[in-house]
């Protein structure tokens, strides 16, 4: 059996991966997304040309828990014209100037009358925040401190030519056979408008995973879900409470496209094996990274995590939400997230996915003191010499530890060495009929 990590991620060129997802960001940063509505579509439909994804439409109205799905909402244009007839605010210069979700609205009204309505960053006076208003019945514009401040007294046409009916919420989603019906959760919310470190970054690095994927052999079954943000999750566990069992590792993957240190919030359960190899790989990358402890606050992980499901589904970020300044404003585009670091955080999910195809549990054969290595050629023929000697220490760490009770990431933790060294080992030692694999 060939690992995904071992077939493709050590094999992969970061230069051209990098290109590949940066351009696949630049093909969908011109698209207004939100929690519904066509241009999650037209964001699915892009990423079918790549892969098969199941697209599923579920009615406005269908009750999910404590929830219902919203009404769909569509938005064709909206602008603030001023007395002149200048569109001092227009949509079609940005979609983010209008509020995600905003009611229909044409009207006249003074300045006094619209202020309540807009939205700026007074710290970073040429930045446009993102504002939503999924669950209120209300409208608004945002717009940046220098247009703000340079409205003057008058009269404004303000227009928000936009639907919001009983429709449907759209998701899509691609099951990966592996060897085993057990799944490794993929999930990345396509709900923002032209954000792209959150979260196109996550949705391009996610697609790229699914290709790669598809394309190797895997003990590991593996889900891609591309969601709206919250609500998304929220249906799709309501509708596939009866398939859970089968996920025994996620990941939420956002924000990976900035070039702050890798960060990995770890599941609710804390100590899930998810949690132990992304430690893991990110403690042996020998780049500048965090591991934090699970919070119920942030993504889809905490929907995945609620005490009713429990799933051991972690979230693989680079800088944390809110924690840069440009997280929700404009300035979070294609200049903010680099090819490097798109790169460098496929990678690490791959390397992932790699202790999580390996990390099975062995026997050793030979248990009553240790083999003769060097007569079957695998032990170095002269001893005492000094330099690396990781892939001989992986060896001895294997058979001692391989009594059926430890996993290889046991090994890898327990021994310090790095988990592809530990890997080997038990290639070459399985080789040459020295260790084999635990039967459940």
């Amino acid at each position: 059996m060939t690992s995904t990590a071992h077939l493709l991620g050590r094999g992969l060129d970061a230069s051209v991966e990098g290109r590949v997802l940066h351009d696949l960001a630049r093909e969908l940063y011109p698209i207004c997304r939100s929690i519904t509505g066509e241009g999650v579509r037209q964001t699915l439909a892009a990423l079918r040309t790549h892969l098969p994804l199941e697209v599923h439409e579920v009615p406005s109205g269908t009750p999910a828990f404590d929830w219902r799905v919203p009404r769909e909402w569509n938005v064709r244009d909206a602008y603030i014209r001023n007395a002149t007839g200048t569109k001092v605010v227009d949509f079609r210069r940005s979609n983010l100037h209008v509020v995600s979700y905003s009611r229909p609205i044409r009207a006249r009204m003074p300045l006094a009358e619209l202020r309540p309505h807009l939205f700026s960053l007074p710290d970073h006076p040429k930045w446009i925040p993102y504002r939503t208003t999924y669950y209120d019945d209300n409208w608004g514009f945002c717009l940046s401190h220098e247009q703000l401040e340079a409205l003057g007294d008058g009269e404004y046409e303000v227009v928000i030519d936009a639907s919001l009916a009983d429709g449907h919420l759209t998701y899509g989603e691609l099951l990966v056979p592996g060897e085993q019906p057990d799944e490794v959760l993929i999930s990345t919310h396509v709900c923002h408008p032209s954000l792209c470190n959150d979260n196109l970054s996550g949705i391009v690095v996610a697609a790229r995973l699914a290709e790669l994927v598809r394309k190797a052999q895997h003990r590991l079954s593996y889900r891609f879900l591309f969601i709206p943000g919250t609500i998304g999750s929220i249906v799709w566990l309501s509708r596939n409470e009866e398939r859970l069992h089968h996920i025994r590792h996620g990941l939420v993957l956002t924000g990976v496209g900035d070039p702050g240190p890798t960060t990995y919030k770890r599941s609710r359960r804390g100590d899930a094996q998810v949690d132990r190899a992304a430690a893991h790989v990110l403690a042996h990358s020998g780049r500048p990274h965090r591991v934090i402890d699970f919070f119920p606050y942030g993504y889809d992980e905490r929907q995945y995590c609620s005490p009713g499901f429990d799933l051991p589904v972690g979230c693989l970020m680079r800088t944390p939400f809110g924690e840069y300044p440009e997280y929700h404003t404009s300035a979070d585009d294609l200049a903010f997230i680099t090819p490097e670091a798109l790169a460098e955080s496929l990678a690490t999910c791959l390397d992932i996915f790699f202790v999580l195809e390996r990390a099975a549990i062995y026997v050793n054969r030979n248990p009553k003191c240790e083999p003769r290595l060097g007569k079957r050629g695998i032990y170095r023929a002269i001893g005492g010499a000094a330099g690396d000697r990781r892939e001989e220490m992986a060896l001895l760490w294997v058979l001692n530890l391989s009594d059926g009770s430890a996993s290889l990431l046991d090994v890898a933790e327990r021994s310090g060495l790095p988990f592809w060294a530990v890997s080997r080992a038990a290639d070459v030692l399985r080789e040459n009929g020295l260790l084999e694999e635990a039967t459940r």
